[in-house]
């Protein structure tokens, strides 16, 4: 084991996770479920708690099928400790981000030397990737915290090659990963680059990395087994052909189809090259000097910037591979790259053309932030725009543009005070100021209108006590934020054919029944001048029709985004 630190580093490591608590933490439990995904996962959640089937995620009705349920379970769970929805869609991804923290602060000590874990973890915190997944209820943050664990573990039998049980830890957590998110395995490609260092370097350890496969299958069968276990044996009890169906979907179609052959966020293959020099800034920044030094340490053979340039390149190589591409892709690759780094940022931080470039970052986001809210607090044509496009309520929007006028002027004084050596200093202090005041006060003031709450509340009272409300064509947030029961017609359903089962239920009792809808799924069966016109949210205006003014007996056409 490496000596402790010295006292006073020790604590300033202890204050700054402290920091990073608080700014990561800042907000939960004041927002509710946003679009695109955070909805869904809580709904599914959210019906796996009433129903106390977890095998099968659900949105209304439906099998969701397109992910694995893993942290849908963990919401759930999270639900069942906290008892409020609000927190606890939020949990997983806050535990999952402080988890990837201590991983990568741990690894660093490991690797290098204690002085630099704490680079490393800042590193990690100050890009902007990082914190923005933190932030939000999706599935990229848990995958991100397994990947980093196994690739961490993996490291640690690969250049020891003493101890089987972090080999087992490595595979088990690639196994589970694979059933949260299907990419769940790519730590496993850091054997690719290890088959080098073994070729070029014998004397490394290698015995029991060699012999040791029975054990690592065995691992990752047992996290995989954590989901595929419980699914097997419904498959094998159950005939059921939905199940049966759910399964084919998300085993297959959603995985190996999905990335040799994707129908949807088609780029093209430079589309990564943006992501890092866009949301793993201010890292991206310091590139023209890292990209330098870690050849030099490449080309000297060192294991450990083998292994982890090597496994980050190839994760952006796999993901290049395909036509389908998001920026969440390589976040995977983030911490790997933050590790790389964190032994090389001190010296890099004494160089007066680093400081000045992390300054004039600074300086500009804290000029952006403060033009905009400058400019719509004064003249608030642009700014009313944007409201009205997204349904957001004048207070509310002033509300976002004074938190974008702190955040500017809280970049400027960082800056001013702790230019030169102590830049790395105001960058982290900015980042959290950032996080903190999204979680206090952005995300609050956008809940009411993102979260559908307020379009939901304004249905609710115009339908009246003795309303029912049915809905085609809806969106994950409008079920969950209906204040009342609301029947569906299904998801992924033709338009035209919901439309039918809806014409029928609201025929049975056109009097007190509503239908809801968005504008592009009005149809000739409905007279649009007699449709109530509700507000605008997800780019859409939704309208309230009641029973009334429905034709029981037209039919729809098929629609031309039918079941988009």
């Amino acid at each position: 084991m490496p000596p402790l630190p010295p006292a006073p580093r020790h604590a300033r490591t202890w204050l700054l996770a402290l920091l990073i608590l608080l700014a990561l933490g800042a907000g939960i439990g004041l927002r509710d479920p946003s679009p695109p995904d955070e909805p869904r996962f809580a709904l599914a959640a959210r019906a796996m708690v009433d129903s106390g089937d977890w095998l099968v995620p659900r949105r209304g009705h439906e099998a969701y099928a397109e992910k694995p349920p893993v942290f849908m379970w963990m919401q759930a769970a999270s639900w069942t400790v906290v008892r409020d929805w609000r927190v606890a869609f939020l949990l997983p991804s806050l535990l999952a981000a402080l988890a990837t923290l201590a991983l990568v602060h741990a690894a660093a000590g490991r690797l290098w030397s204690q002085r630099y874990a704490p680079w490393a973890m800042g590193a990690l915190f100050v890009c902007l990737q990082f914190g923005l997944q933190a932030k939000r209820a999706q599935i990229d943050m848990v995958l991100v915290a397994l990947t980093t664990l196994s690739l961490c573990a993996l490291l640690r039998h690969l250049l020891a090659g003493r101890d089987r049980r972090w080999l087992a830890l490595g595979m088990f957590a690639a196994g589970l990963g694979t059933v949260t998110k299907g990419v769940g395995f790519l730590p496993l490609l850091v054997l690719l680059p290890w088959l080098w260092v073994r070729r070029h370097q014998p004397h490394l350890p290698t015995r029991r990395v060699a012999s040791d496969g029975g054990l690592a299958l065995a691992a990752f069968a047992a996290g995989a087994a954590v989901w595929l276990a419980p699914l097997g044996l419904a498959l094998l009890r159950n005939p059921d052909p939905a199940l049966q169906a759910y399964a084919h979907e998300l085993l297959f179609r959603q995985t190996g189809e999905r990335y040799v052959n994707a129908w949807h966020h088609v780029q093209p293959p430079w589309y990564y090259a943006q992501t890092i020099a866009t949301l793993w800034l201010p890292g991206a920044l310091l590139l023209p000097w890292l990209l330098p030094a870690w050849w030099r340490r490449l080309r000297r053979g060192d294991p450990r910037y083998v292994l982890l340039l090597g496994w980050a390149a190839l994760v952006l190589l796999f993901f290049s591979l395909s036509p389908g591409k998001r920026e969440v892709y390589v976040f995977p690759a983030l911490p790997a790259m933050c590790l790389t780094a964190a032994p090389l940022l001190p010296a890099l931080l004494r160089r007066a053309g680093v400081r000045r470039l992390l300054c004039g970052w600074l300086l500009l986001v804290g000029a952006l932030c403060l033009g905009a809210a400058t400019s719509g607090l004064a003249d608030a044509a642009w700014a009313a725009r944007l409201a009205a496009s997204r349904g957001i309520e004048p207070a509310d929007m002033r509300t976002l543009l004074w938190a974008l006028g702190v955040l500017g002027a809280g970049a400027w004084v960082l800056a001013a005070v702790f230019r030169g050596r102590r830049i790395a200093l105001a960058l982290v202090l900015f980042t959290a100021m950032v996080w903190t005041t999204y979680g206090l006060a952005l995300a609050p003031a956008l809940d009411a209108s993102s979260s559908g709450r307020a379009l939901m509340q304004r249905v609710d009272t115009r339908i009246g006590a003795d309303g029912e409300l049915g809905a085609v064509a809806w969106r994950e947030q409008h079920l969950l934020q209906a204040r009342r029961p609301m029947t569906e017609f299904g998801f992924k359903r033709p338009w035209h054919l919901q439309w039918r089962d809806a014409a029928a239920w609201a025929a049975q009792a056109p009097e007190r029944r509503w239908l809801w809808l968005p504008d592009e799924a009005l149809n000739p069966c409905v007279d649009r001048g007699r449709a109530l016109r509700m507000g605008r949210a997800s780019r859409q205006d939704w309208w309230l029709v009641a029973g009334t003014d429905i034709d029981p007996h037209c039919q729809a056409p098929p629609f031309a985004r039918d079941g988009d």
